[in-house]
Order: structure tokens, then sequence, then C-alpha cells
């Protein structure tokens, strides 16, 4: 598959563009709304086509873009992209909220082009051991997880900006939403509180409950303002898994770790480095050239959206919230 990449972003450059060199799949074209950037960093990286901007892109001779605008871009450029023909892997959140999602995803069905949403921790190979070993387990009984680094960037930081969708929960805690709907299902209602501390209008921390109508809670935080931490923990009837620290953004050059325990019996499994962004570029493409839905597609991309407004919307409300 012959990629094409709209912007220069870090995480194109430093996780994208390395992932799909370990792969049979090629950059062949990158854009920024600066030509000698753009320049540079093809040269820098061997890519062959560089475009001024993005909608130059969309005309080059690639069959993909990778997506890694700021979140309140996703919409717009995803949209143009499947107006091209292209398919489109695009960075997680998909939208800036969930009707926003669901108008891009409706618009690449139309379109007849293939939507993923680039979660890459689903593509780890500790997460699918993860479904497995619940299948295995008695009943959910309550999990937490959670995404927080220090955002120490200037105050014009995309993160930092409303008009942008910027946000705590838009940038991180995006994944403990997305994980804990992947293994428990999604939430009959939800809680949430938040706090901006840099009075910049978007949320800097955020802590949420998941309810389940079966009794089982969830609790997931998410913040720009402590050191960074990333893990999840499932409790069941007869156990508990527990994923450490990193628990999605794991390095490609890094081993990684699970732990549980059943009826009392505890067990740590190690997985051999893996290049989680590798193995989400050939998930997707192979997704393209079967014709079938990825597991992070439109679909669930809206439901995620769906979760995250319900959280936002019970902290402006101080209610409970059923997405």
């Amino acid at each position: 598959m012959r990629f094409g990449v709209i912007s220069t972003a870090d995480i194109a450059l430093k996780s994208f563009l390395p992932g799909v060199a370990r792969t049979d799949h090629d950059v062949v074209a990158i854009a920024s709304r600066d030509a000698e950037r753009a320049a540079a960093v093809a040269a820098d990286h061997g890519i062959p086509e560089s475009y001024g901007s993005y909608a130059a892109l969309l005309d080059a001779d690639i069959e993909a873009v990778y997506n890694p605008l700021p979140n309140g871009l996703h919409a717009e450029w995803t949209t143009r992209a499947a107006d091209a023909g292209l398919d489109v892997l695009c960075e997680k959140p998909l939208a800036s909220d969930a009707a926003e999602a669901r108008a891009v995803a409706d618009h690449c069905a139309d379109a007849g082009v293939t939507l993923m949403e680039a979660f890459m921790y689903r593509y780890h190979p500790r997460t699918e051991r993860v479904r497995d070993l619940l299948a295995e387990m008695g009943d959910v009984v309550s999990a937490e997880a959670t995404f927080g680094f220090p955002l120490y960037g200037a105050p014009e930081d995309v993160r930092l900006d409303p008009d942008l969708a910027g946000g705590s929960l838009m940038d991180v805690g995006c994944y403990p939403v997305h994980a804990l709907r992947t293994y428990l299902g999604e939430p009959d209602a939800v809680t949430a509180s938040t706090y901006d501390s840099r009075d910049c209008g978007v949320d800097t921390r955020l802590v949420g409950t998941f309810e389940y109508d079966d009794g089982v809670r969830a609790t997931l935080r998410s913040w720009f303002d402590a050191p960074e931490r990333q893990q999840y923990r499932i409790e069941t009837t007869d156990g508990w898994i527990e994923v450490p620290d990193p628990a999605f953004n794991v390095p490609r050059d890094a081993p990684a770790e699970l732990r549980y325990a059943v009826d009392g019996r505890e067990v740590t499994e190690s997985f051999d480095p893996v290049d989680q962004y590798a193995r989400e570029v050939e998930h997707f493409a192979d997704r393209v050239a079967a014709g079938e839905t990825p597991a992070t597609g439109g679909e669930s991309a809206v439901a995620n959206m769906r979760v995250i407004d319900a959280l936002y919307e019970a902290a402006a409300t101080g209610e409970r919230v059923r997405p």
C-alpha cells in the first residue's frame, strides 16, 4: 500500500514512519503547510514526494492517507481524502464529537473507502491476550484505567486549544475509554469531573466512572498535570488482570508484561518487543485488501466519541448521563 501522510506531526515522524518501514508498505508522499518543512522531512526519511499543502497531497499517486492532524482537523481532512477515493487511517479521536464522528463514518461508507481509527494499542498481542483471559475468567466486578502525563508545552500547544478539540480526555483519556469499552462493553451511564488547571478552556484533568446496570463499576483518569502513568486493572469474581505501565504507548523495542491471578494462582506473562504501529498498519492494509471492517473502524470510533461526549456532559452538569 502506498501511503501519503498529511502533516509532519511528531507522531507521524517518530511512530508511524518507523512502523511502516517495518512492513511491506511504503510512505511515498508527505505534506505540510510549509513546503520547505515538508521537503526537509521527506529528504530526511527517504520519502519520494513532498507537498506544501494537504490538498495537493490528495492528488498524489497514493492509495491511502494517514491523518495525524490536530483533533479538530481530523474530520475535514478525512472526508476530503475519502472524496479523493483514498482509504484513511486517522489518529484518535476521529472527530471533535460523536455527531461529527457519525458524519465522517457515514461519509467514508458512502464513498466506499475504508476508515480506521488509529488506536495502536489494540493491535499489540497483549491486548488480545487480555481479551482471551477475560473470556476464560469469572464475571467482571470492577475495573480502572489511567493515562496521564505532564504536558510542558507552551500555551499555544494544540492539546490545550478548545478550538482544536484539545483536552486530556481527548488526547490520552480516550485510550482508557476505549480499553474499558473493549473489555467491559458499552457503559449504561457515566459520571465525571474535570479541572482546567491552565485556564485554557479544556480539561487538564479528568476522573470518570462507567456504570453498568449489573452493578459493575469502572474508573478512568487522564491528566496533563502529573508524572506519566498508563495502566489498567480488571477485577473478576475469581481473580484479576493487570496491565502495568506502559499500558498503551509501548516502545517498539521494549518487552511488555501482563499479570493476572485466577483462583489464587498468580501469573506473569512477558511479550517480546513488537512495533504496534507496524501491526496497526498491517491490519489496516489487510482489511482494505479484504474489503472488511477494521477492528477500530468507523462504528467503533463513533461509539468511543459517544462515551467521551457523555463524560463531558456529566462533568458539565454534575449529572449521571446515559451515552
